[in-house]
């Protein structure tokens, strides 16, 4: 039987605590192999946690959020942490963007060459990245981490790209991890207003405008809601424990939308769950029994 593997791609450390945390964690329990992918270091984060505030989160952030990573992952349970090598490439028009060592400044082709390596060193099934429109609002590494994604789920396979990267490896589906789904930011702002609480949701419902939804797989994650916030408090240095990431109760979380919610990009394997419905299993129509 093939070992069944998930890899997760992500721009900075604390993203892979808020976009599907859940999800590895009940793979991680269910046995399958899960592997992290960081592209860059944090390094142009700021102190968004004022308790957090140090002499060696100003001085290097680097470091801090690169230990702070460490302690999210084994919180999460991933099996393998890999760091892709790049710099935080901060936001367009500041001197982070310009650096050398910036993943914006990066060689496209070299950066999807080391993906291309992991992927083949680790051969996994399922590979989730960005998507075009993902979450990071225009964040350069954001846009960086879905080009080199979806280049990667192509040309892994390909023995012609990258052959010093190691045996081709094809992976049978790749997802985009879907944390500002419309049907979750509906359930989480309408319980906020519905308690007179202030919400972060509805300034992102208006940016998405009428757009599509465009989730096809919702993976219940009711045994490990958890998770995900006690990996986001990791992140000390970016996360306040008085932010809005906690102001829904996870028992009401439970009820209102329990799932991490993905987008299908690419699959190589047919397609098994009915028309209109939801996916609810990123290794649904894959064979492990060779």
């Amino acid at each position: 039987m093939t070992a069944a593997c998930l890899l997760a791609v992500h721009a900075h450390p604390d993203d892979e605590s808020s976009k599907g945390p859940g999800t590895i964690a009940r793979y991680a329990a269910a046995g399958v192999r899960t592997v992290l992918v960081t592209c860059t270091g944090g390094e142009a984060g700021d102190i968004l946690n004022p308790a957090a505030d140090s002499e060696a989160a100003r001085t290097d952030m680097g470091s801090v959020r690169r230990a702070e990573l460490e302690e999210a992952v084994g919180i999460i349970g991933y099996d393998r942490l890999c760091w892709l090598g790049y710099r935080d490439s901060g936001m367009p028009g500041t001197p982070t963007n310009e650096h050398p060592d910036s993943f914006a400044q990066a060689d496209l082709d070299e950066a999807i060459g080391r993906l291309v390596r992991i992927v083949r060193e680790e051969r996994p099934q399922v590979l989730v990245a960005y998507g075009p429109s993902d979450p990071g609002r225009g964040h350069p590494d954001h846009i960086r981490t879905h080009e080199i994604g979806l280049a990667a789920f192509e040309r892994s396979g390909d023995p012609a790209w990258y052959p010093e990267a190691g045996e081709p490896w094809e992976p049978s589906k790749l997802y985009y991890v879907g944390v500002f789904s419309r049907p979750r930011l509906e359930a989480m702002h309408g319980w906020l207003t519905a308690q007179g609480l202030e919400s972060p949701w509805g300034d992102f419902m208006t940016r998405m405008g009428d757009a599509p939804d465009k989730t096809t797989t919702r993976v219940d994650i009711s045994d490990h809601l958890d998770v995900g916030r006690r990996a986001l408090l990791a992140h000390r240095t970016q996360i306040d424990p008085e932010g809005h990431w906690f102001r829904v109760p996870l028992d009401v979380l439970r009820e209102l939308h329990p799932y991490e919610d993905y987008e299908l990009a690419a699959s190589r394997v047919p397609t098994v769950w009915a028309e209109g419905d939801y996916e609810d299993d990123l290794f649904a129509g894959i064979d492990l029994t060779d």
